[in-house]
């Protein structure tokens, strides 16, 4: 299986967006933290993962007679590198595309389904802004959104830091008139 077949299965994005941080998960502080998916689901794609390289086992104990192993994300390997994106068809950005859009929804619901939830006091947000752009206004504009995030993303989890989920997405929803 491909990195794009493997990342484009909207179970397996979660347990990779949930190992992010250099965190050290077992298979069950993954179920608790994907609880709407099945414990086998989350066992069978934990599975694939790890034969495909994309976690690693971090560590292991044995617990009551049997053996828990603690993964860690191989980041160099949960990515979709310029090679696969640009030979992806229109068919597989549908496909990846509606598994992030399933993704997006599914983390949503889940956070939504805590009692401590709690939008306007967690400023969660989920604006769309249509916006007329140049492609070097939009090359700015993607540019400074890795400015700011990249760094972000080398942050790991501490007490006073609530992992959020960052979807940055672009699309041209109409072209120029004819002749411009």
């Amino acid at each position: 299986m491909d990195t794009l077949e493997l990342l484009a299965h909207p179970v397996r994005l979660r347990i990779v967006h949930a190992m992010r941080g250099e965190r050290e998960l077992t298979t069950g502080e993954l179920c608790a933290r994907i609880p709407d998916t099945s414990k086998a689901m989350v066992y069978r794609h934990v599975d694939l993962l790890a034969a495909a390289g994309i976690l690693e086992v971090a560590g292991e104990r044995r617990v009551r007679g049997a053996v828990e192993r603690r993964y860690r994300l191989r980041h160099d390997r949960a990515v979709l590198d310029a090679g696969v994106l640009a030979a992806m068809t229109p068919d597989d950005h549908r496909r990846a595309f509606a598994t992030a859009m399933a993704v997006l929804v599914a983390e949503f619901n889940a956070y939504l389904e805590r009692e401590e939830a709690d939008p306007v006091a967690d400023l969660i947000g989920y604006r769309q802004h249509a916006v007329w752009l140049s492609r070097e206004e939009l090359e700015e504009m993607i540019t400074a959104f890795r400015r700011v995030i990249l760094p972000l993303l080398a942050n790991q989890p501490t007490p006073d830091r609530t992992q959020h989920l960052l979807s940055p997405i672009f699309f041209p929803v109409e072209r120029p008139p004819a002749g411009s």
